[in-house]
Order: structure tokens, then sequence, then C-alpha cells
């Protein structure tokens, strides 16, 4: 069962400290994130905890908004954005500064919706600061909390007022035997063509089923006896509620349904190939431990093709996507069906891969080979020893290694110990969660 995160937008003015709140929030994370080449460091998401509640933040800010000087113009957007795809809304005000024009428009436009509105006057770092929150009792939205971004004063109060006013979940029940398929990627990538390419192969049956999120459409098919679900296809073939590109308001729909597939589409546009954006929407899915299929469409009008070409686009996907090398990569055309019916055969392959359980003592026996190949390296003169490897958990697989002493593990052995496994097992198109654990040498197995 894959339940979508709830999604809170930080939305503000510049320099009233979103960037400083989302990073201070970003300390607290529990979840332990691959310092690999290609993740982008400057996120726009930040997937948190707070009372054993997990929950995606979005910092609005870090969404490509065209660059201009109307203030007013990029905070309507911001706030648009939020109001249409967020569950909870944090409005970021400036004690310092006080209370602007901007903020009341933006105000004016969080209270016509029917969203939660959490509002925090930021810069209230000592007593005397107290008295600069009262005016902003005058936007209507409730009592205002006073926190201060830099020195993570008052964040527990705030996070508990955000995690009050999530949405009650309703449950979701999938069928087990069901592979659920997010399609991601820019609007002119050709998203609904290839969902429709896809459903409009004969053999397969579907049937819209609404979705459990707003305005999310569920198409469940079935394809050679293997059941799917693409996840909000209405999304994607909905056009934006307002004037602006639709890309920037793609952003938080995507991250969903990320978070409620077992396989993501990552759909490349052979001309225009990866932006900054793909890249964190990538690693989002990288994250969240899905597994993932590059598809490269609009092959078939690529220039100047020759025998190489895939073997070099695939070489820059490689590099540019550093932390995606496991992900097999699709050349299709939705236009003319080219390779199209390959997609459910490689989303059902990476799904298995997903799902694949490696005996222990197997994993033992490829430690011990992968040791006598290549021994660990000595750190300040003293030797890793590695006692014991066993698999914990599948989607994404997880493998707890027990060595004498964690430190001495180089991350470059623990991407070595990696590279057997999937020399040896596949695990193509899945990441694979490799923690490191002490334990003493005379413990019984």
């Amino acid at each position: 069962m894959n339940m979508s995160k709830p999604i809170v937008a930080i939305v503000g003015r510049p320099n009233v400290g979103k960037s400083t709140l989302f990073n201070q929030i970003g300390k607290k994370r529990v979840s332990i994130v691959d310092d690999m080449p290609g993740v982008t460091r400057d996120r726009i998401y930040l997937d948190a905890e707070w009372l054993n509640q997990h929950f995606t933040m979005i910092d609005t800010g870090g969404i490509e908004f065209d660059e201009s000087n109307h203030i007013l113009k990029s905070m309507r957007q911001q706030a648009q954005l939020a109001m249409d795809e967020a569950d909870v809304i944090l409005f970021l005000v400036d004690g310092r500064s006080g209370l602007t024009t901007a903020d009341e428009e933006v105000a004016r436009l969080l209270r016509s919706t029917k969203k939660p509105v959490i509002l925090a006057v930021n810069k209230i770092d000592s007593p005397q600061r107290a008295m600069d929150v009262y005016e902003f009792y005058n936007l209507g939205l409730g009592d205002p909390i006073p926190i201060s971004a830099s020195n993570a004063m008052n964040l527990g109060d705030l996070l508990d007022a955000i995690v009050a006013a999530f949405p009650k979940k309703e449950e979701e029940v999938k069928d087990e035997d069901e592979i659920s398929i997010a399609v991601i990627g820019r609007p002119n990538v050709g998203k609904s063509s290839i969902v429709n390419a896809i459903l409009g192969e004969e053999r397969v049956i579907v049937s819209d089923v609404p979705g459990t999120t707003r305005d999310a459409i569920d198409t469940h098919f079935t394809k050679d006896g293997t059941k799917f679900t693409l996840i909000d296809t209405a999304g994607m073939r909905r056009r934006g509620k307002i004037d602006e590109p639709v890309e920037r308001y793609s952003v938080m729909r995507s991250l969903r349904a990320i978070d409620r597939a077992d396989v993501v589409l990552m759909m490349i546009n052979a001309f225009e190939g990866i932006t900054e954006q793909d890249k964190k929407i990538a690693g989002y899915a990288h994250e969240s431990g899905k597994g993932v299929v590059i598809v490269v469409n609009k092959w078939d009008i690529y220039p100047d093709k020759d025998d190489k070409s895939t073997l070099r686009f695939t070489d820059e996907l490689r590099d540019k996507l550093g932390f995606l090398q496991y992900a097999p990569v699709l050349y299709t055309s939705a236009l003319t069906g080219q390779r199209v019916a390959r997609v459910t055969d490689l989303v059902r392959y990476v799904a298995e891969q997903q799902a694949m359980r490696i005996k222990t003592s197997v994993l033992n026996e490829l430690i011990r080979d992968a040791v006598s190949v290549n021994p660990p390296p000595m750190h300040r003169g003293r030797q890793l020893k590695i006692l014991f490897m066993t698999q914990t958990d599948i989607c994404p697989p997880k493998f707890i290694i027990f060595v004498n002493d964690p430190e001495l593990m180089h991350f470059s052995y623990l991407r070595f110990i990696e590279n057997r496994l999937r020399e040896q097992f596949g695990f193509e198109g899945t990441p694979l969660r490799l923690i490191v654990r002490a334990r003493k040498e005379e413990e019984d197995y």
C-alpha cells in the first residue's frame, strides 16, 4: 500500500527566511540521503518527520519561476501553486520589516482557499521583538506563530501546528499484485502521448476509477496477465488553471504521484535532455526508494542518428543523473509506437527486481569473495572486518552489513559492495539501501 505524504508549501516574500527555515527543518531529518554525484544539492523538496508524521516540505522559492522584479506577481504565483497542490500552506512573514502590501495581497488570496494556512512571523529572536507579532493579526489568518528560523527558536510549536492541520487520510487499499506507475517529466516530453500509446494497445483492458488524491484519475489496466495502475493520468492531461506555463505547477503533483508509485517512468525529451528540475524530481524518486525506468521519447525524429547515438545519449544521461546508474533506459516514440510495447515489460521486470530476496548464506558467500578480490583498505592503522550481511527488506532491497567498526567503512568500499550485488543479482531499476552496523566478532549469528 503506497500512501502519498502530505505536502506543506512554504510561501512568502523574498528575504523573509523561507530557505533558512527550510534548512533548519532539514536538520531534523531522519531519512538518510545518498551522497552521490548528480543529486542536486539545492533541493526544492525535503522529506521531514515530526511526531511520527512523515511529510514533504516544498520551498516555493526553489521552484523555477520566471525572473521578474514584480515581487507581487511572483508571490501570487507561489500562493496559487500552494492553493492548488499543497495540503497545508505555511505563510512566512518578516517580523522586523513588518506588514507589507505584498503580505496583505497574498493573505487575501490564501483566505479564499479551503486549505489550512499556518502564519509564521520570522526574525522574532528576542523578547523585545515579541510585540512585532501583533500587527499580523490584521491578515485574518488566525494566531501568528513567532519564530526565529536562524536560531531554530519555537520551531517545535510551528511543526506541532503544521502536523495538526494535516487532512485525515482515508485508507488506500491497493491490490498487492498490481504495479503502480507514475509518469513524470516536463509538459513537453510527451507524457500524455506515451500514456495513450500504452493504453491504446490491443489486449489492454482499461477502466477509469477515481483515485484517492484530489483531481486524480487512476487508470487501471491489465496486460499479459499483469495488473497495472497509471497514477494521475488526469493530471497529465489537464491544462494549468492559470496562464503561467504548466511546468512549475507540476512539481508537487509529480512528488505526490511518486509517493504512490511502485515504479516511476522518468520521461526525457530527446531534444532537450535534462533540466535541474528533472534532476530534483528524479532525486526524489531515488531517495523514496522507487523503481525507475528512464524513457527517452521522440527518438524517431532525433537528428543525425547513427549506430552509436543511443550509447552516446545514455552516457550523457549517466553523467548528469549519476545517482540513477541502475535505471534502464528505453528509447521510444509515442507518435510511431516505437518500443512503446516494451514499457510495461520493463516496468514489470523492475518491479520483480525490487521485490527480490537473497538468502543470507548466499550474501555472505558474496562478501567473502568480494573481500578476497579487494580487501578493505586500512584506516588509521586499523582494518575493517565485515562479519555478516543479511537482507532485511524489499521495495527497495535493504541490507544490513555488520562490521567491527562502522567508522572504518569508507563510502567507496560500500559502493564496491553495491556494485558486486548488482553484478551478481541484477537489481536493475531499483535503488539499494546498505546500512552498516557494529557487531562484536565473538557474537553468535
